[in-house]
């Protein structure tokens, strides 16, 4: 009597694609006071928080667009913030596009944070970086204000309910034209997008036995 026994298994594949999470441009909701604000792609809110209670929010035009997020009165540590749900996602980006008048803040770096309370300051390329005073308009957009910021090693932000990004303006900042900044300099950001890798798996496994006697 001669047993055979074939086994055959087919497990774990996986597919993976770069997608948009989140995208705000302003165009709908657009910034005429601290937010919060809707994201036009994805659901997410923007907001700006400043210590002075004179801070005006505004919205001139943006990088190649009609609408941005302005406002002045900078100080140490006020900043913009967006919020999103990853849901879905891993391997997060940030791209967006900031500039500033030649009194408004220079410095910045970016943290992130999973509930709000306690954020982190992000590390790598474009993690601080330095506004300059770029010429936006309507039409085409000016590439030297678009940064990006690879975040896919901070796993803590993948597929939560709720991720928290702010771009801060950094303890003893300078302004753009090196001299202190001031109350009526401003700063603004256009086209803050948020992109990851959407992640599926299946697994099927089949164990097929042929006896022979």
């Amino acid at each position: 009597m001669r047993k055979v026994y074939l086994v055959v298994l087919i497990s774990l594949f996986s597919i993976t694609s770069f997608s948009q999470i989140v995208r705000w441009t302003f165009e709908t909701s657009i910034p005429t006071t601290a937010g919060p604000h809707a994201a036009e792609v994805g659901t997410g809110s923007a907001s700006g928080l400043h210590a002075s209670g004179s801070t005006a929010y505004s919205n001139p035009v943006g990088n190649g667009s009609t609408e941005s997020f302005s406002s002045n009165f900078w100080a140490a540590n006020d900043y913009y913030q967006f919020q999103f749900a990853s849901t879905g996602f891993q391997d997060l980006v940030l791209t967006w596009d900031a500039t500033s008048s030649a009194t408004g803040p220079r410095d910045f770096k970016v943290q992130y944070s999973t509930d709000g309370l306690f954020f982190t300051d992000a590390s790598g390329t474009n993690s601080t970086y330095q506004n300059t005073n770029d010429a936006w308009a309507m039409g085409s957009g000016n590439p030297i204000s678009t940064r990006t910021l690879d975040l896919s090693s901070v796993t803590a932000l993948n597929n939560i309910a709720t991720v928290y990004i702010r771009l801060v303006v950094v303890t003893g900042s300078l302004a753009v034209n090196g001299g202190a900044i001031a109350t009526t300099g401003t700063s603004r950001v256009d086209n803050v997008t948020v992109s990851g890798n959407v992640f599926s798996s299946n697994t099927i496994s089949n164990n097929l036995v042929v006896a022979i006697f």
